[in-house]
């Protein structure tokens, strides 16, 4: 492969590396540094990319640098009471499992591909996505708010919520709607189409919201992940794909529950 070739497989790959690096460590910061790690791994050994797939060898070579700094947890900010409680959960996980669980439902990888990435049999790749699901769902419950304007997909997202024993706040259809319903009952997770019934925007909704309201986490769906994944501003930790899976939005919500940094939050 010429410098050319590996280099533009690598950018074709590397914002889809960039959402689950940032969604396994919690932080945009801290999935950014390890992309940035992955990156000059390969540039220092061009080899890491013979083998297969550009996406699994570029995902593969992320595990081998994250298997060995111990998978630690950031937050952007200073460390605190929540970062804390994240540590204290992480630690409570089966091994591996989160990590097979974010390439099965967020990256959307076959069992075969997760064993590749992280160096374990197929069969196991399979046990640790179930293990992260039961472990994970389990964790936290706390109220979710819904911005959508489709009727069907915002049903379906409240049943999915409401089934992981979460309790849904609401549903917005619009930007001044999602204010009006934050504000009147304070959520510790938002779900938000980019795409809004009167033409406003989800993004901007969500931005004004944490803007007045501080940190609460959010899980952005959308038919276009890449418009959202370029780097050139802040970016969502938590990023679903339509058309969606209910795996997906499960594993999605389980995260960022698990990283949440609001108050509002209990533990099962």
């Amino acid at each position: 492969m010429t410098a050319a070739d590996l280099a533009q497989s690598i950018s074709r790959e590397l914002p889809y590396l960039r959402r689950y690096a940032r969604a396994l460590t919690g932080s945009q910061t801290a999935g950014d540094n390890y992309a940035a790690a992955t990156l000059e791994a390969i540039l220092a050994d061009r080899g890491l990319m013979d083998g297969g797939e550009a996406r699994i060898c570029l995902f593969r070579t992320f595990h081998a640098i994250w298997q060995s700094s111990g998978q630690p947890v950031h937050t952007d900010s200073q460390q605190g009471v929540h970062e804390a409680r994240a540590q204290a959960h992480l630690r409570k996980l089966t091994p591996n499992s989160r990590e097979a669980l974010l390439l099965r439902t967020i990256e959307e990888l076959r069992y075969d591909q997760i064993g590749q990435i992280m160096q374990v049999e197929q069969s196991e790749a399979e046990e640790l996505v179930q293990i992260a699901l039961s472990e994970m769902s389990q964790a936290l419950s706390g109220k979710v708010m819904i911005i959508e304007d489709e009727t069907i997909i915002a049903m379906d997202l409240k049943g999915i919520v409401q089934a992981m024993s979460h309790d849904v706040t609401g549903v917005a259809r619009t930007h001044k709607q999602a204010v009006e319903l934050a504000h009147a009952k304070r959520p510790d997770l938002i779900l938000a189409d980019i795409q809004l019934a009167d033409g406003s925007s989800g993004v901007d909704a969500v931005n004004e919201l944490l803007s007045s309201m501080g940190d609460i986490p959010v899980i952005f769906i959308t038919a276009f992940p890449e418009r959202l994944l370029t780097g050139d501003r802040p970016e969502p930790a938590f990023l679903i794909s339509k058309p969606y899976s209910e795996e997906q939005v499960r594993s999605a919500v389980s995260q960022a529950m698990f990283f949440a940094s609001t108050q509002g939050l209990s533990t099962v």
